[in-house]
């Protein structure tokens, strides 16, 4: 009864009991082999290295600086000579660094009077917000970041109609909205269809019936998917513009000649005849009574 059958493999311990690291469903993802450090290390939180808006020399960087033992060199100079990124690269980051509040610059005025710029790493973020001590220095002009890319680009400029005619944009409007029914792939947002009515609108007002702009915006698209049809459209309703429609140019009242004056021969007065040997319009009147 207490024999235990020997031959049985052991349970195999759950992956995600030995590692909870590791990914459940098929077992991938990072695994670690870790020791313990028992001298020259540092404790660094989460929050930063796993920081969803710095960049990854930021993070490097700022992992680095907490390293540093205090004293260590700490300006974009000595950073520049000890890593291969170069002093633009690493200026950003620390930038964001300070941004985000892993690091604070104080400048201060020892005994000799010059003076110089302390830089703080900070392990928690929040630690910069803390009032700076009074140095007796003037504040640090400090640089703002640079705005962070967003990978989008500007749609470009359509045509601006010289009529706001309610009727006219609303005719826009449905005419962009009936594109997709027409090819799947020109479905738009509504913030690309706000920046595109004034260029439909803009066609609409030079006589082009709605199917022929349509038909300019659909024609020959290429068979591959559309990336951003928005651009696209914006693009073709710049560039295909037609001229505005020739209206005309009223006709001009083309005055009478205007003869010269020449001598009656019944009554010799004078009065203005094509020829030179006619008569008056009394003495026509008499000969004819």
């Amino acid at each position: 009864m207490g024999t235990q059958n020997t031959s049985a493999p052991p349970r195999a311990q759950s992956a995600a009991t030995d590692n909870p690291t590791r990914t459940r469903r098929h077992g991938g993802g990072i695994t670690h082999d870790n020791t313990r450090h028992t001298t020259r290390f540092v404790v660094i939180g989460n929050h930063l290295v796993q920081h969803k808006e710095l960049s990854l020399l930021a993070i490097g960087l700022g992992c680095h600086l907490q390293s540093l033992p205090t004293g260590a060199g700490a300006d974009i100079k000595s950073l520049a000579a000890r890593f291969p990124e170069g002093p633009t690269r690493i200026a950003a980051a620390l930038r964001e660094l300070e941004t985000h509040g892993y690091l604070r610059r104080e400048r201060h005025r020892p005994e000799s009077g010059r003076i110089v710029t302390r830089t703080v790493s900070c392990n928690q973020p929040n630690a910069s917000l803390r009032e700076p001590a009074d140095t007796g220095c003037p504040p640090a002009k400090r640089t703002p970041p640079a705005p962070r890319r967003t990978g989008h680009k500007a749609l470009p400029a359509v045509p601006q109609p010289g009529s706001t005619a309610p009727a006219l944009l609303q005719t826009a409007l449905d005419l962009l909205a009936d594109l997709r029914r027409r090819d799947a792939r020109l479905l738009l947002s509504a913030t690309d269809t706000a920046h595109l009515v004034p260029g439909v609108a803009a066609w609409l007002e030079r006589d082009v019936a709605p199917s022929a702009v349509r038909h300019a915006l659909t024609a020959g698209l290429p068979d591959e998917p559309l990336r951003r049809p928005a651009a696209l459209l914006a693009h073709r309703l710049a560039d295909r513009l037609p001229p505005p429609p020739f209206r005309g140019t009223p006709s001009v009242a083309v005055p009478p000649p205007r003869h010269p004056l020449q001598n009656c021969a019944g009554c010799d007065r004078g009065f203005r005849a094509p020829d030179p040997d006619s008569r008056c319009r009394d003495c026509r009147a008499a000969s004819h009574p």
